[in-house]
């Protein structure tokens, strides 16, 4: 239906065309094409956004660095204002960034008639900010909502590790004869300089295997859109699933809607909301993709809370290949919270804890966040 969708775009059109004219006449030099490239920005994001209404206005109305605070000043004024009198369509706009979160847009040092707009600012970021700490098992669907949006703006940095093979460089340990000698050739063999060569580097695969039985029925959703904001900013991302068996899920993770992505995990793995077999599941990862080389030299994070029906033993010859096999092995056990000084308490947790590296909670969305600040250390 693009005729429907295009009369849609009418009303934002407009609403973006007064903002500009506030612009103008706050001072700042803003054309008409200024404004189309402004529209066209926005036609590939999300218009009822206020970080992208921010910057898609930043980068495209303002030309001089002076501008930048009469710019906030009046991006307050237009989309943060209290106005009862407004059209439909700013309210509306108004609400969706309130829900959405505007911490993301940097203070300026505003005048004393812009305090009020702090406020509003601010009230939002310490919102989002106790959000980010409240655990997805208290959270409403409202918060959920929210949550994902934050989470699909979080980007996983694996880290690097030195390949085998090698690339030209302008300094390193080993020479490159070919392109030396090809050189003093050109040169019609006068000597010419010593070229170098050194080691490619090319990020550490990422595994991540995500309990969906029961027991985690308040985590498997949110911890499959982070999987799914994983495999969309990484590099080599593989996703696994497990309740009773082991399903992978990493084209499912392909979709660009998060909703999408995880609706056809969903399907896959028939064994949603089931019991729990750890150690067998684990087993099977080693057996049919850990020895084939996938997680090889890779980072394995599994999602689960330790709760397994399974054979102890089983568990404990899985883990241990995986941590050979690995090059970190990160458990993620949403019970352990934000207490330091937790300690495993279930069975399937006290024979995996000694072939860890790392044992974080995974159960808001602060612990994924910095679960995502330390992967790049962790060569």
């Amino acid at each position: 239906m693009p005729g429907a969708r295009e009369a849609e775009r009418v009303p934002i059109v407009g609403l973006l065309v007064r903002f500009a004219a506030e612009l103008r006449a706050a001072g700042l030099a803003v054309g008409s094409g200024d404004v189309q490239f402004y529209c066209s920005a926005l036609s590939r994001l999300d218009p009822s956004d206020l970080v992208d209404l921010y910057w898609a206005g930043r980068t495209t109305l303002v030309s001089r660095h002076d501008d930048i605070a009469t710019y906030d000043e009046v991006f307050r004024r237009f989309f943060l204002s209290a106005d009862p009198d407004g059209d439909a369509l700013t309210l509306m706009l108004r609400a969706c960034a309130a829900a959405q979160g505007a911490l993301a847009i940097p203070s300026t040092e505003p005048g004393d008639d812009a305090r009020e707009d702090d406020a509003v600012l601010g009230w939002m970021a310490s919102d989002i900010e106790a959000l980010k700490h409240k655990s997805f098992a208290a959270c409403t669907p409202e918060e959920l909502a929210a949550l994902r949006r934050i989470m699909a703006r979080i980007r996983l940095t694996p880290p690097r590790r030195r390949t085998r093979r090698t690339a030209a460089a302008r300094a390193g340990t080993r020479p490159d004869p070919r392109r030396t000698i090809r050189e003093s050739l050109r040169m019609l063999g006068e000597p010419a300089r010593l070229y170098w060569r050194r080691r490619k580097v090319r990020m550490r695969p990422l595994i991540l295997i995500l309990d969906i039985s029961g027991s985690m029925a308040d985590y498997s959703r949110s911890l499959l859109q982070f999987a799914h904001s994983a495999a969309r900013s990484a590099g080599r991302v593989e996703v696994f699933c497990f309740g009773t068996r082991l399903t992978r899920v990493t084209g499912a993770m392909e979709c660009r809607s998060p909703d999408d992505a995880l609706e056809r995990a969903a399907r896959a793995a028939f064994d949603w909301d089931g019991g729990t077999r750890i150690g067998d599941s684990l087993a099977d990862f080693v057996r049919s993709w850990g020895r084939r080389g996938l997680c090889r030299g890779g980072i394995v994070v599994i999602c689960s809370d330790g709760l397994d029906r399974g054979d102890p033993g089983v568990l404990s010859d899985a883990m241990e290949r995986l941590a050979r096999l690995s090059h970190r092995l990160i458990w993620l056990n949403p019970h352990k919270g934000d207490d330091p000084g937790w300690r495993p308490s279930t069975l399937g947790m006290m024979v995996a804890a000694p072939h860890l590296d790392l044992l974080l909670s995974g159960h808001d969305l602060t612990s994924l966040e910095k679960l995502a600040t330390l992967l790049p250390g962790l060569n």
